[in-house]
């Protein structure tokens, strides 16, 4: 058994609208990381899954609601995000936010 590998030259971003792009890196069905690139102001939507989420911030600068409280986070900060709690995103300065969820998530594939 061997590794799947994406190579980051290889690694192609499918724009969401808004000024939001995604990039499935790597994929199984108990877990999936996503790169999703943002310009400033963008908006990622509030919204809830059924997935456990932790999500990395990259570079940028972003304030986050999860639950119906606001934190504002940069590079370096990770927010975990339980099953079906409501959250959304404003970018502050344009960047970048590594997602990884468990399961996978179908719907981006």
């Amino acid at each position: 058994m061997r590794a799947d590998v994406v190579r980051g030259a290889d690694a192609r971003f499918i724009p969401l609208g808004g000024g939001v792009s995604r990039c499935v890196l790597a994929n199984s069905p108990g877990l999936m990381t996503v790169e999703v690139r943002f310009e400033e102001g963008a908006v990622g939507a509030v919204h809830s899954h059924p997935h456990l989420q932790n999500t990395y911030v990259l570079r940028g600068r972003f304030r986050f609601t999860v639950g119906g409280e606001a934190v504002e986070v940069g590079p370096g900060d990770t927010l975990a995000f339980p099953e079906d709690v409501p959250h959304g995103t404003e970018c502050l300065e344009a960047g970048a936010l590594l997602d990884v969820f468990s399961p996978a998530r179908a719907d981006f594939l």
